[in-house]
């Protein structure tokens, strides 16, 4: 199963700004790009069902220029619920209490159906008065072209096309595109490996669908070429790796840390050999025998 929350809460905690930059420029504007405080996560008990649920991402910010802060709250939101326009101002409500600062509230939708447009206000009303109107940013992926953000140097836009509203015959094309934006950035190794875990999550490829990617990625300039096929070795290397560490775990039993580690530095030729020379180990002396070998 996909842990939906933790994906996306790794990947907006380090790419917020960039975040807010693509989505909320007007926000952008004023918001001091340093520092941002990711407040400790938050449990909210819902008075009315009683379950405790958790807040995403709570960030504090500052007005560009001054002091004075205020909250940005991003809600994630993986599957459609009837009610979610009420429970986000009970998040509101209760977050502007505990804190005592200005909420900007965010809901970013990210399941692929229905494609309706999700609700982004809350009323309260009646038909002598208006009680309240509580309203917040509605960011809805299913509902976003991914063609719309191919000339967006940023590395949210490389991430969450994945998640837009792609037809089935473009799922590879739109890898490629996630790739060949994701080249172009410059990210050290960390941010990286988080853009393209998180495309390479979303948009797993069938066998046809993957030589309709390689002939997307031979459409490429060489230089956008090699760069994106490193991308794609580096999955292939991890994979690798997950594969190997699953069956040794299975033979040997919960692996030594520093061997885990050292396997984690193995090439994907050495990777390939320990995945042939391991179905003969007996115990964890066998693989600490052959991990020296492989590094004479």
């Amino acid at each position: 199963m996909i842990d939906h929350d933790q994906l996306f809460k790794e990947l907006l905690s380090n790419f917020f700004s960039e975040f807010i930059e693509l989505f909320l420029p007007q926000v952008a504007e004023y918001l001091e790009p340093a520092p941002i405080i990711f407040l400790q996560q938050e449990f909210y008990t819902d008075v009315l069902s009683g379950e405790q649920r958790v807040i995403d991402l709570l960030a504090q910010v500052k007005y560009r220029g001054q002091d004075t802060c205020f909250l940005i709250h991003i809600e994630h939101q993986s599957s459609t619920e009837a009610d979610f326009a009420q429970r986000m101002f009970h998040y509101f409500a209760y977050i502007h209490q505990r804190h005592g600062l200005p909420v900007y509230p965010i809901a970013l939708f990210s399941f692929d159906a229905p494609q309706r447009t999700e609700p982004d206000r809350y009323k309260v009303e009646f038909p002598d008065r208006k009680i309240l109107d509580f309203n917040f940013v509605r960011i809805q992926l299913n509902r976003l072209n991914w063609r719309s953000f191919l000339q967006q140097r940023n590395p949210i836009a490389a991430a969450l096309m994945a998640k837009m509203k792609i037809q089935p015959k473009d799922r590879p094309k739109v890898k490629a595109e996630c790739l060949r934006l994701l080249a172009t950035l410059q990210l050290n190794p960390a941010r990286m490996q988080i853009i393209s875990g998180f495309v390479d999550t979303y948009l797993r490829l069938n066998a046809q669908e993957e030589q309709v990617f390689q002939a997307e990625i031979g459409k490429m300039g060489l230089l956008e070429e090699e760069q994106v096929m490193r991308i794609v070795t580096s999955w292939m290397e991890k994979g690798a790796t997950d594969v190997v560490l699953r069956q040794l775990n299975r033979r040997l039993g919960n692996l030594d840390p520093r061997l885990e580690e050292r396997i984690r530095r193995l090439s994907y030729e050495q990777l390939e050999n320990l995945g042939e020379a391991l179905l003969d180990f007996s115990s964890e002396a066998d693989l600490v025998s052959w991990l020296s070998g492989s590094s004479t």
